[in-house]
């Protein structure tokens, strides 16, 4: 085992990271195999426990969305499937039984009033919320990761304009501007066959508000790195070898950018799972009886006393996952930080 000195960038200059190396595998070699900085986070990652722990929930969480028709194929109810023989008319339509008539045929019990089964509900929720957070991360990120090249790297004219606008957008309420624009924007698209608008449209429209509001951050981040990156030599050199713009921005410019992209996104998804989940519970996310934590949120908050196992049980579930990606974005920035020191 010997030790390898390898250079990295800390912001305000090069610094050197000491990291184990093992010997080159190769037969007969003799050198060393140095690691990636992929490979260097990877191993900071896997020796964080709360990080890793925060890992296997997301991706349990995700596993559970991806399986929504599976499982609830097994347990035989859909998310808007009502169980009439599971609600008592004599109490208002309260469930059978305690803690919110949770049974065999029931996991989690049933809704108040419906009959929908809260499990069902709960796992297509779940693919609601993190195809919300994702896709709205995906696109804010694409979008930032742009502004932020060009305003960084071109400075003058394009850097003024792209900054004033990064300004604006940052100085917006986010929430309250998504709340008013939602349902303008939805109203003047196309609506289904019964007078309201389709679904789909609607999580498209969720998603490129959250988004239209969320990329600002991204790109000031990333302009703050071109700043600093394009005075480098490696720069300077694919400059004297006439290198054209779009070679230095995507071959030379974004591959050292990697790290902290994937922070923004990483911390970008719990966001944007909170603002979806939020904008659902005031009504102008996803219309019932469609399935989402927010909305199921809302309605629970009717029946808190008669049924707390109705709002304890989708609250406690996106409390889980939301703490679980912070954890997990968190995990990633102290990983990808060089200047960070693990124990």
């Amino acid at each position: 085992m010997t030790t390898q000195h390898q250079p990295v960038d800390t912001g305000g200059g090069t610094a050197l990271l000491t990291e184990p190396s093992t010997q080159d595998p190769r037969p007969g070699g003799t050198g060393v195999a140095g690691r990636s900085p992929a490979r260097m986070a990877w191993r900071r990652i896997r020796r964080d426990k709360v990080t890793m722990t925060a890992l296997v929930v997301t991706v349990l969480f995700v596993v559970i969305a991806l399986l929504a028709p599976v499982l609830t194929a097994v347990t035989g109810w859909g998310p808007i499937t009502p169980d009439n023989k599971a609600i008592d008319p004599d109490t208002g339509n309260f469930p059978y039984g305690s803690l919110g008539g949770i049974s065999a045929q029931h996991l989690l019990g049933v809704e108040p009033g419906t009959g929908y089964d809260l499990f069902a509900r709960i796992v297509y929720g779940l693919r609601t919320s993190l195809y919300v957070g994702f896709a709205s991360a995906v696109l804010s990120t694409v979008v930032g990761v742009v502004a932020g090249l060009a305003a960084g790297y071109f400075g003058g004219w394009v850097d003024s304009l792209l900054s004033r606008v990064m300004d604006v957008m940052l100085a917006f309420p986010q929430l309250l501007f998504i709340i008013a624009l939602t349902p303008v924007i939805q109203n003047a698209l196309q609506t289904n066959s019964h007078g309201g608008t389709d679904e789909n449209l609607r999580l498209l429209v969720l998603v490129l508000n959250i988004a239209v509001f969320a990329w600002a951050y991204t790109a000031r981040l990333v302009r703050g790195q071109v700043l600093s990156l394009r005075e480098r030599e490696f720069v300077d050199a694919a400059r004297l070898m006439s290198a054209g713009r779009r070679h230095i921005l995507f071959r030379q410019l974004l591959p050292n950018l990697w790290a902290p992209i994937l922070i923004s996104f990483a911390l970008a998804v719990p966001q944007n799972i909170t603002t979806e989940a939020a904008l659902s519970y005031l009504g102008v996310g996803v219309i019932p009886p469609n399935p989402d934590w927010g909305a199921l949120l809302s309605d629970a908050s009717q029946f808190f006393l008669q049924d707390p196992m109705y709002l304890f049980v989708p609250g406690v579930l996106l409390l889980v996952l939301v703490l679980a990606l912070n954890l997990l974005g968190d995990g990633v920035r102290d990983a990808l930080d060089p200047r960070a020191r693990r124990g």
